[in-house]
């Protein structure tokens, strides 16, 4: 068998001791930043440090590959960073069962009105809605939909996902184009956002969608706050609009005291929270030490960012 050299893979802005081994155990040599790297993995997921990562890219132009450590790139794309030139990787599919997780939780605990019962201080009335066979929408076809949709299987709920191509999604029970959202929502008793941050999704719900959307239906976002049009959100949960909203993020965000979707009764918020750093870093490095071992061996990468479709 013919040897391969492992690749010179450079880990920054800082070698955290994490991901230095996940290079090592996928048969790649960390060495410092500069012009002897094949690779780069990138550990910072904050947008002011893109500047730190176009200055490491210029000193190392024989990097062929680049792996970001999040799902969502679009401050990297908007920088103007990510290029036809290079492979680029993200950790997108690596968070959906932590992310997944907590949508349904959020979703669990809209329906069974855990808010008021938490805050309750007497007995009240017994109220509550089943997720089990009910019409649920998500919006977004990656992996955090397909970990949601398992989650859904058991409680037999009826799946209809929204997708920017509407090829079929496994689990789904249909699956639409996104210029068909409109047909999507109305019956629907939870409309997921588990979707990529691109110009053509930003506001993606406002008032004309928040107005299909049924009065016993909840909001569950754990995508990106810009998604939402937070002023139509505010007036559709004040109207009683929809049920409710459950937000891990939100526009702006963070989310500042004293915003009126911090004292709407039907408003769940949680802080950016469905994946920790706690629980993504495991995830983080069974995606570097995998795709090490792929780029070592001229396999396809997992988690291929589209430069052109921006995710």
């Amino acid at each position: 068998m013919t040897s391969v050299a492992p690749p010179r893979v450079a880990v920054g802005p800082e070698p955290a001791p994490f991901a230095v081994d996940a290079v090592t155990a996928g048969g790649g040599q960390v060495v410092p930043l500069g012009e002897e790297a094949d690779a780069l993995v990138w550990l910072s997921p904050r947008p002011e440090d893109n500047e730190l990562l176009r200055h490491a890219l210029a000193e190392g132009p024989g990097i062929r590959w680049v792996q970001l450590p999040f799902a969502g790139i679009e401050h990297v794309v908007a920088a103007g960073i990510v290029d036809a030139e290079r492979a680029w990787t993200c950790a997108k599919g690596s968070y959906a069962e932590p992310v997944a997780e907590h949508a349904l939780m959020l979703a669990m605990a809209g329906l069974r009105l855990l808010p008021a019962r938490i805050r309750a201080t007497s007995w009240g009335e017994q109220a509550g809605t089943s997720l089990y066979d009910a019409p649920v929408t998500i919006l977004g076809g990656g992996g955090i939909t397909q970990e949601l949709i398992r989650l859904l299987t058991p409680l037999r709920a009826e799946v209809t996902v929204v997708r920017r191509r509407p090829d079929p999604v496994p689990g789904a029970a249909r699956t639409v184009a996104a210029d068909r959202l409109h047909d999507a929502l109305p019956g629907a008793l939870v409309v997921f956002l588990a979707l990529a941050l691109t110009p053509a999704t930003e506001r993606v719900i406002g008032r004309r969608e928040l107005e299909r959307m049924d009065e016993r239906a909840w909001l569950v976002n754990v995508a990106r706050g810009r998604h939402v049009d937070t002023g139509a959100l505010v007036a559709a949960l004040a109207a009683g609009a929809i049920a409710g909203a459950a937000l891990d993020v939100t526009d702006p965000e963070p989310l500042p005291d004293g915003h009126p979707l911090w004292s709407a009764p039907n408003c769940i918020i949680t802080p950016h929270s469905a994946d920790t750093w706690e629980m993504v870093r495991p995830l983080l490095a069974a995606r570097i030490r995998e795709n090490v071992a792929r780029f070592r061996a001229g396999q396809p990468l997992e988690g291929t960012v589209d430069p052109a479709a921006g995710y």
